[in-house]
Parts: C-alpha cells; sequence; structure tokens
C-alpha cells in the first residue's frame, strides 16, 4: 500500500507537466493559425518581435564597437599624421636657420671684400675664432698669424669699423687681436670728426658708450651724431675709416671738450675682419698727410 502511494504522488507532477507541455502545443498551435490584424499569424508576429529586439540591441553594440573603434583608429593616425608634421616643420626651421646663416655670411663676406678697393695696403681675411669681451679682457683671436704675414700693431678692420691692432705673441695662424674699446693698455686711435675735421684721439673708457674722444679743442665744433672716423696719424689705421657717432658732447674743465662715442661696431658679434698687411709706422705729425688710403 506504502509503494502504491508513492507511486500516485510521483506521478502527479508528471501529470501536471505533461498537462502543461500539452497546453502550450495547444496554445503554439493555435498561435500559428491565428492571424493578427495584419494578417500575420501570432506565434510569427511574436517570434519576430522578440528576434528584432535581440537584433537591435547586437546593431547597437555592433555600432558602438564599430564607432569607438573607428574613432581610436582616426586618432591614432591623426597623432601619427601630427607627428610627421611636427617633424617636417623642425626639419624646415632647421634648414630656414641655415640658409639665413648662409645668407648673412655672404653678406658679411661681400662687405668685406667691398672694402678692400678703399685701403691702399694688402688686407688679408681672417675669421675670428675665439672671443672674450669682459671689463677685464677686451680681445678675440683670429685664424691668421706670423705665417700669414701678420705681424704685431697691424690694424683690424670690419665692414662696419675699425676693430682694434693684432698684439703679440703670435702663433703659426693664430694671433689676438686687442679691440679698440680696450682701456686697459694702447688701444687709442687717432680721430677726426668727419663734419669739421676736428681732430683728437679715441680710445676706450668705462661705460656706456664705451670709448671717448680726448684733445679735441673746447672751441671746435662738435654735436652729437657726428661721425668719427681714422686721421691716420696714428701710424697704424688707415685714414677715413669709421669708429662711431659722437654721443654726447660737453664742454671740457680744461681746453678739451668730454666727447663720448658710440662705436660703429658690435664687437660682441665679430665674425670676420680684414688684416691690413702694412707694418706700423710713427706717428704722423699734425698737418702732414698720410701717404695713400682714401677718406670714405
Amino acid at each position: 500500500m506504502l509503494d502504491n502511494l508513492q507511486r500516485t504522488t510521483t506521478s502527479r507532477p508528471r501529470a501536471g507537466l505533461l498537462f502543461l507541455a500539452v497546453v502550450v502545443g495547444h496554445v503554439i498551435l493555435i498561435s500559428t493559425q491565428v492571424p493578427t490584424r495584419s494578417g500575420v499569424p501570432v506565434l510569427e508576429g511574436v517570434t519576430f518581435g522578440v528576434f528584432a529586439r535581440v537584433q537591435q540591441g547586437t546593431a547597437r553594440g555592433l555600432t558602438s564597437v564599430r564607432d569607438f573603434w573607428g574613432s581610436y583608429v582616426y586618432l591614432r593616425g591623426a597623432r601619427a599624421e601630427n607627428e610627421t608634421l611636427r617633424r617636417q616643420v623642425a626639419d624646415l626651421e632647421t634648414r630656414l636657420q641655415e640658409q639665413r646663416a648662409l645668407a648673412g655670411r655672404a653678406q658679411e663676406l661681400q662687405a668685406l671684400l667691398g672694402l678692400r678697393p678703399f685701403v691702399s695696403a694688402p688686407t688679408l681675411a681672417a675669421d675670428v675664432i675665439a672671443g672674450y669681451v669682459n671689463p677685464n679682457i677686451l680681445t678675440v683671436t683670429i685664424d691668421k698669424g706670423s705665417a700669414d704675414g701678420v705681424l704685431p700693431d697691424m690694424a683690424v678692420i670690419s665692414a662696419n669699423g675699425v676693430v682694434g691692432r693684432v698684439i703679440g705673441p703670435l702663433a703659426a695662424h693664430a694671433a689676438r687681436v686687442q679691440l679698440l674699446i680696450d682701456h686697459n693698455g694702447p688701444a687709442a686711435a687717432a680721430a677726426i670728426i668727419e663734419r669739421t675735421r676736428a681732430g683728437g684721439m679715441v680710445q676706450g673708457r668705462e661705460g656706456d658708450p664705451p670709448m671717448r674722444m680726448d684733445f679735441v679743442s673746447n672751441l671746435a665744433d662738435v654735436k652729437a651724431g657726428d661721425v668719427v672716423v681714422t686721421s691716420g696719424a696714428d701710424g697704424i689705421y688707415p685714414r677715413g675709416f669709421r669708429i662711431g657717432w659722437v654721443e654726447r658732447s660737453e664742454r671740457g674743465e680744461g681746453l678739451s671738450q668730454a666727447i663720448t662715442v658710440r662705436p660703429a661696431v658690435d664687437f660682441r658679434a665679430l665674425e670676420d675682419v680684414l688684416v691690413v698687411l702694412r707694418e706700423a709706422r710713427a706717428a704722423i705729425p699734425e698737418g702732414a698727410t698720410e701717404p695713400g688710403g682714401p677718406a670714405r
């Protein structure tokens, strides 16, 4: 009897499941036959709707992934393109700087070559290979020396004006040049005011501007802006080369004016110079004429 009871209890869920399966089957069969208002069977409409939702979600996911990947690829491409453009711009800037340097060098050399016809003595082009312009050491080094015919006290000029003089000792292919603005040693140059021909001596001084003109009479006509040129009376510098401009002229305490001179040469940017291959001579007496060397 107990066995019969267990069998009855076990068969009830099976019967229920079987009944449920039969009901579902009938519903499915009916849904396949019963049309909707549009004429499509109910089962087909429900199935299509479910699959449409799934497809819609899948499509949205794929679209998002595709958009993300496309943006990623685009950004990678844009980054690579920007990097390429940056390299090209840097290369072009470097080439532009090189071309500017070559153009500046050519202009300087052309200016130096233009100076040669105005110098009666032979000249030697030289490059400035070292410079140390400070209040204590006012010299530069050029790449020409005794083996090139350079001697102490030879004048050195540039396209803009007077630079200084060669000082010893000399190497075979190098020499030091004492700049005209040196206030620590004998770097003076005999000079005149180009407008009035008033004579004096230009030498370095501490301060700004770094040169002064001494021994110019208080009676002489000197004004700010007057051009100061070499007179040739010192026996070192050729006559008529520009030294600078009068920046200030005042009546001095003694017989001479207090004149400051702004140099024509930028001594901190010297690159190319000319050495005048003429030995220094004794100073020319006042009123005498230096042989050769037309005034500029």
